[in-house]
């Protein structure tokens, strides 16, 4: 199986990294092939509602000149999607909303294409935020028709500094359960031989 985790921290080597990696290592200690996208390495266009996603029926977005269809094309390859984001603000940053928001409408407009693909969100803040955070991009989970395991608690840590989530225990805990359950989810999903 194929797992893809994303990185939305404009920021390299930050706490959201540090869980997603956390995340990955479950995961590839299970089997998967594993790979970690940093959109902080990327330029993503937003969506602008042209609507010709659905027009042409061919899996792709009009908005040229950036890295969206790399991005994309890795999402569709991959069997689970993790999404990480740090609380800006009070809710996920813009370059994981501009990617999750055209690559859902793409999606939708072509026969949704991540439906039962497996996934979840893992959120990190500072103090506060991760529940409207963790909701928003449960939301675009739910949408598009993903299977979302649950873990302990809520996917999400407390952490500023680099290096600051490593010392919220419950956090990590929550982060190794939601690995362990969607490997152990894989497993009982992946068709036999």
């Amino acid at each position: 199986m194929k797992t893809l985790a994303i990185c939305g921290s404009p920021r390299k080597n930050g706490n959201t990294e540090w869980l997603l990696n956390r995340a990955l290592d479950h995961l590839e200690k299970a089997g998967h092939d594993v790979r970690l996208l940093r959109l902080a390495d990327k330029n993503i266009k937003p969506c602008d509602g042209c609507g010709a996603c659905g027009k042409t029926k061919d899996r792709t977005c009009i908005i040229g000149g950036d890295d969206f269809v790399e991005c994309f094309e890795a999402m569709l390859e991959a069997d689970i999607i993790l999404v990480g984001s740090p609380v800006y603000f009070g809710s996920a940053t813009p370059q994981i909303m501009t990617l999750l928001d055209r690559a859902g409408y793409v999606s939708r407009a072509n026969g949704n294409l991540f439906a039962r693909k497996l996934g979840g969100p893992i959120v990190v803040a500072r103090r506060a935020g991760q529940n409207f955070t963790l909701a928003q991009l449960l939301m675009w989970y739910m949408i598009n028709d993903f299977v979302v395991p649950g873990s302990s608690y809520w996917t999400m840590a407390i952490g500023r500094a680099p290096g600051d989530v490593q010392t919220d225990e419950e956090g990590l805990r929550t982060v190794d359960r939601f690995a362990e359950n969607l490997a152990w989810l894989a497993e009982k999903l992946e068709p036999r031989g």
